[in-house]
C-alpha cells in the first residue's frame, strides 16, 4: 500500500487517489492564482530569493556598490535623529523606549525598502552564493562587497554626523537628545559593544531572511526587528557609528575611541 505523504499530488494510502485531487473543483482561475499567491514560501525558496539577490549583489561594478552604500550611511541617520526627537518630547515615562524604538527604526525603513547597500544586511545576502560555490573568484567578490559597502556606509554616517553636529539643522532640545543617547552607547566597553553588535546582526539578518515571503508585511517586520535594537539597547555598526561619529565631531571621545572602543570591535 502507497505511503501517504504532505507534499501535493501524491498518494493518500486509505483512499487510493492525490491530495491534489482533494482540492476544491469550483474555484476559478483567478481564485487558484490567489490561493498560490498567499500560500507561504517553503524554505527552500526563501533561500533561493536571497542566493539569487546575492549572486545579484556580487556582481555589481563598485562604483555602484560605493553610491548605494553611501545612500544607506547617511539615510541611516535617521534613525538617530527620529529616536532623539522623540526622546526630547515625550515625558521621562517607562513606556518611553518603547515609543523611541519605533523612531529608530526609521532609518532601516529607508534603506532596506530603498534597495540600499547595508553593510549588516549584504553580509547575510553575499555570503549565501559563496557558501554555495566557494571558488576563489567568490571569495574575492566577497571581499570586495563588503569592503566598498562597509566604508561607503562609514563615510555617510560621518558626513551625517558631521552636518549634525554643527547645531544649525535640528532644533535645540534635539540636538542635546542625540547627545544623551550617543553618551549612553559610548560608555560601552569593546566586548559589550561586540555581543550587543551580534545579537543586533542576527536581527537584521533575520529580517533579510523573513521578507521574501513577507510581501504584505514588509513594514512590519522591520520595525519590529530593528526597533528591538533600540529597545535592547544593543550595538548597530552603521547606526551607532552616526552617535559614535556625532560625539567625536563635537569633541567628546577621541579617534581612537571610535575605531578600538566601537567599530573595530563590531567587525569582528
Amino acid at each position: 500500500m502507497a505511503g501517504r505523504t504532505t507534499a501535493e499530488g501524491l498518494e493518500d494510502p486509505a483512499e487510493g487517489h492525490t491530495l491534489e485531487e482533494d482540492a476544491p473543483k469550483d474555484l476559478s482561475a483567478q481564485e487558484h492564482a490567489q490561493v498560490e499567491e498567499h500560500r507561504n514560501l517553503r524554505p527552500l525558496a526563501v533561500y533561493e530569493v536571497i542566493r539569487r539577490e546575492g549572486v545579484d549583489e556580487l556582481r555589481r561594478p563598485v562604483a555602484s556598490l560605493w553610491w548605494s552604500g553611501l545612500a544607506a550611511g547617511l539615510s541611516i541617520g535617521f534613525s538617530v535623529v527620529a529616536e532623539a526627537a522623540l526622546h526630547a518630547h515625550l515625558p521621562d515615562a517607562p513606556w518611553r523606549p518603547i515609543i523611541e524604538s519605533i523612531g529608530y527604526s526609521l532609518g532601516f525603513l529607508i534603506v532596506i525598502l530603498g534597495r540600499y547597500q547595508l553593510f549588516t544586511e549584504i553580509t547575510l545576502t553575499a555570503v549565501l552564493p559563496v557558501l554555495a560555490e566557494p571558488t576563489r573568484a567568490a571569495l574575492a567578490a566577497l571581499a570586495r562587497i563588503w569592503a566598498v559597502v562597509f566604508a561607503a556606509n562609514m563615510v555617510g554616517t560621518a558626513i551625517f554626523a558631521a552636518l549634525l553636529s554643527t547645531r544649525l539643522i535640528l532644533p535645540a532640545e534635539i540636538d542635546e537628545a542625540i547627545l544623551v543617547i550617543s553618551r549612553e552607547l559610548a560608555t560601552l566597553t569593546p566586548i559589550d559593544a561586540l555581543v550587543r553588535g551580534i545579537v543586533a546582526g542576527w536581527l537584521i539578518a533575520t529580517v533579510a531572511w523573513l521578507l521574501p515571503s513577507a510581501e504584505h508585511s514588509r513594514v512590519i517586520i522591520i520595525v519590529a526587528l530593528t526597533g528591538l535594537i533600540s529597545l535592547l539597547q544593543l550595538s548597530h555598526v552603521v547606526s551607532g557609528s552616526v552617535e559614535i561619529f556625532y560625539l567625536a565631531a563635537r569633541g567628546e571621545i577621541g579617534l581612537g575611541t571610535v575605531l578600538g572602543g566601537f567599530i573595530l570591535p563590531l567587525l569582528v
